[in-house]
């Protein structure tokens, strides 16, 4: 290789690293360490929803959630009220986890989005 090729080409390769560098620093997107306890649109909901009175749309437009789930959502309770009534199907985040297709991480990540009514108490 001629010397003059390689000057051209590590002149092509110092300005291919000063534009990507340049991109770098303009276009920092990171995830912050730790993560937010909220996320970033959980501030645009008018109220949290309780997804024990909460309608399949309401559900489904919950983040992470959908239509499937929301309906199997609303099913479950539907069946559980039949089974148990004046309880609701869902007291504590942890209950959601019966619901198929929702696990673990699926309810932690709605948790900004619901609230849940205490259950009844037992009489005697």
């Amino acid at each position: 290789m001629q010397l003059s090729q390689r000057r051209g080409l590590s002149l092509l390769l110092g300005i291919l690293i000063l534009i990507l560098a340049i991109r770098l620093t303009l276009n920092r997107n990171t995830v912050p360490d730790p993560q937010p306890a909220e996320g970033p649109n959980s501030r645009e909901l008018a109220d949290r929803i309780d997804p024990n009175t909460a309608s399949e749309a309401e559900l489904a437009a919950i983040p992470t959630l959908g239509e499937k789930r929301a309906e199997a959502i609303v099913e479950f309770r539907r069946q559980f009220s039949s089974r148990h009534p004046n309880r609701p199907a869902f007291t504590v985040l942890s209950d959601l986890e019966q619901i198929p297709g929702i696990g673990a991480a699926t309810a932690e990540m709605m948790e900004p989005y619901l609230v849940f009514q205490a259950a009844p108490a037992t009489q005697p």
